[in-house]
């Protein structure tokens, strides 16, 4: 059987190479908080450790244990506070200080004032498990319809921890004092110390698949987002039409789609510069985004293109928002003086129906035919497509349009 101190040895190696992992996790991804949290933890953790090692040193006093006790507490509560930052709830360092304190206060208690170790083991053992406890539930709930598979394995090991705690702790209590006391190392110790460490090792590894989740999420997301606007790009567009076609194909109701052009900016590069012209394209951006409900989708399909889709809409709300849209544009344009650009737009509105169905290429289509209609009529228009004429190919739109109603503003 290996020595206690060697595996408290063990015990300080593994947290600082978890401590310089994270630490390099954190300075790669400055904006990932919970990396923050977890460096302290691990590297708390190794010099708590590294305390209790002292025993071996100082076999007379008590202190090293103490203090190494306090330091695993607190490196638990920061690696709770790192869970809840990660599920982006709010923490609280006061109350880490003052289960850290309070630990602190009844560890002294049961040593200088009434030596007891089931006293001393019911204050480390309730210590360490109530912010693992209340992490627990994060870790193993779903969180936008799924759980994070690092989380899952979090929780689980979290959970084994928990029960090592809970024998230590029954063990203690139950006049085995002596077996679970770090004041005599003994072969129980050695077992226990060897599983933390196993499980420590595999805790961390589930926060590091975590953060993997995450970032890859992130990076996916950034995929599905337009550079210089901040709203979805085409591949996002045609992501969210193909689900919402799904959606409607199985429940029946309709969903309305906006095609949007911004008229003459070719003029406007050409004449102010393309600076001036991404300054008119983030403009119109912000404006229309301020006229849009809750759950509707703005997406910059290209150039001075957009897209607007409009979840459980029909083709009447679908002119109430292009209609409010156009309403933001004329206003910003009324109140342009000097060097100011005014921004006009023509819209086409198209409602999916069951000819439609599984194709949201079909609904681009009758959209973009709409959208041809009211480029046709002028500036500062939107056009209706009717849901009950077979949607033309964009193509086809530059001839006759009577299945178009055209709406303009004065």
């Amino acid at each position: 059987m290996l020595s206690v101190p060697t595996l408290w040895t063990v015990f300080v190696i593994n947290f600082l190479a978890l401590g310089l992992i994270w630490a390099y996790v954190m300075r790669c991804y400055p904006s990932f908080d919970a990396a923050r949290f977890w460096t302290g933890s691990a590297s708390v953790a190794a010099a708590g450790a590294g305390m209790a090692t002292l025993r071996v040193e100082f076999p007379d006093s008590l202190l090293p244990l103490l203090s190494g006790g306090t330091a695993l507490i607190l490196a638990i509560c920061l690696a709770a506070m790192g869970i809840r930052k990660f599920f982006g709830q709010p923490v609280s360092w006061r109350n880490t200080f003052l289960i850290t304190a309070l630990s602190a206060a009844g560890l002294c208690f049961f040593t200088f004032v009434h030596d007891s170790v089931p006293g001393r083991m019911t204050v480390f053992t309730a210590a360490q498990a109530m912010p693992m406890v209340l992490s627990l539930k994060l870790l193993l709930t779903s969180h936008e319809g799924r759980v994070n598979p690092g989380a899952r394995l979090a929780g689980i090991v979290t959970i084994l921890i928990m029960a090592i705690f809970l024998a230590r702790w029954i063990g203690a209590v139950a006049t085995m004092g002596d077996s679970f006391s770090y004041l005599q190392f003994s072969p129980t110790q050695s077992v226990v110390i060897l599983v933390l460490v196993f499980l420590s090792m595999s805790l961390n590894f589930g926060f590091l698949l975590m953060a993997m989740d995450r970032l890859r999420n992130e990076v996916a997301d950034l995929a599905l987002l337009d550079d210089l606007t901040g709203v979805g790009n085409r591949r996002y567009l045609l992501q969210r039409l193909t689900e919402e076609c799904a959606r409607s194909e199985r429940s029946g109701r309709p969903f309305a789609l906006l095609v949007i052009d911004l008229d003459g900016f070719k003029g406007i590069n050409d004449t102010y510069g393309h600076a001036a012209g991404d300054a008119c394209l983030q403009h119109f951006t912000l404006m229309a985004q301020t006229r849009l409900r809750p759950g509707d989708m703005l997406a910059r399909t290209g150039g001075d293109e957009f897209c607007i889709v409009l979840p459980s809409s029909m083709l009447r709300e679908g002119a109430m928002i292009a209609r409010r849209v156009l309403e933001v544009c004329r206003a910003d344009a009324e109140q342009c003086a000097g060097n100011d650009i005014p921004i006009a737009a023509s819209i086409g509105v198209a409602q999916w129906t069951a000819e439609i169905g599984l194709y949201p290429d079909r609904l681009i289509a009758a959209a973009d035919h709409a959208l041809y209609a009211a480029k046709k009529a002028g500036r500062n228009g939107f056009a209706t497509h009717d849901p009950s004429s077979p949607p033309l190919a964009p193509e086809a739109a530059s001839a006759e349009m009577p299945d178009a109603a055209v709406r303009k503003l004065a």
